[in-house]
């Protein structure tokens, strides 16, 4: 059960900030609120938060300051054009943004005084205050400790440990999986619609494949850790020819095949160096490359 008497502050009021506040509203806590466009505070005050007038006033009404604004860069001009004392906050952000910036927020907020917490929302607005919402922090274990039931009004919030950017990191970790599996399902169901498969009738199909690909994800990130690659189901030369089927299909049926190319190519240097009888998780040499752009 949460302390609903904790008093917490959301500052940004867009479709994500928005959400937030209502949550910890819906979940008793005295909600402050506080955004640039104020219009945009009007039904959360309707709903029982408290507009603050200026953001100095939103910092000062209660502990933690949970920030949802454009980007780092905004939150710093925020606080930085209007000279706001933060000795003493708690400040957590849960701006988008990368583990680089991350850091670089919780050594300004430090400088400053402030106790900072970094965090990213693995949600859409909607799914706010459900157990669906997966909310990642990391930084100081002590203040996550200390607000992690006032948290938990989000959704299912995780810590990741004290570096402050773990969560930022996790973050474009999980985009990652999210854009390459939409993109192979896009690339399935374009080459599908040449012989008149819809895209309906395809996905059903799509979500087997990527449930059983899911399953070996253990079993490979143990042959990652352990830098040893057995091929216990196919060889990477093996695969490397399936691709070579992808990529020709693609081309004869004119669907565009830079993406399998791309995977092609990787596959294509992890042979030349002598991987060609391993599985194909080695090709996690290639991916923790720098890029040739």
């Amino acid at each position: 059960m949460n302390k609903t008497d904790t008093p917490v502050t959301v500052i940004g009021l867009g479709l994500m900030g928005r959400a937030l506040a209502r949550a910890f509203l819906k979940a008793g806590h005295p909600t402050t609120v506080w955004n640039r466009t104020t219009s945009k505070a009007a039904r959360l005050v309707a709903e029982g938060a408290r507009l603050a007038p200026t953001v100095g006033d939103a910092l000062a009404a209660g502990s933690p300051a949970i920030i949802c604004v454009t980007d780092y860069q905004a939150m710093r001009e925020l606080f930085g054009a209007n000279e706001i004392g933060l000795d003493g906050m708690q400040l957590i952000n849960l701006t988008s943004g990368n583990s680089p910036q991350a850091r670089e927020a919780a050594r300004w907020a430090e400088q400053r005084g402030a106790r900072y917490l970094d965090g990213a929302i693995m949600a859409i607005p909607s799914a706010i205050g459900t157990d669906e919402a997966v909310i990642l922090h990391s930084g100081p274990q002590s203040d996550f400790e200390v607000h992690k039931e006032a948290l938990t009004s989000l959704g299912t919030v995780t810590y990741l440990g004290a570096d402050h950017g773990l969560a930022s990191l996790y973050d474009v970790a999980g985009l990652a999986m999210m854009w390459s599996v939409l993109n192979a399902w896009l690339q399935g169901t374009a080459l599908l619609r040449t012989a008149g498969v819809d895209a309906a009738t395809y996905a059903p199909f799509a979500q087997r494949i990527a449930a059983g690909v899911a399953e070996w994800l253990p079993g490979y990130a143990e042959q990652i850790d352990h830098g040893s690659f057995p091929a216990e189901v196919s060889a990477l030369e093996t695969d490397a020819r399936a691709m070579e089927h992808l990529i020709e299909e693609s081309e004869a049926l004119a669907i565009n095949a830079e993406l399998p190319r791309l995977i092609k190519a990787m596959a294509d240097r992890a042979i030349a160096a002598g991987h060609g009888g391993e599985q194909y998780p080695v090709l996690i040499e290639e991916f923790g490359k720098p890029g040739n752009d």
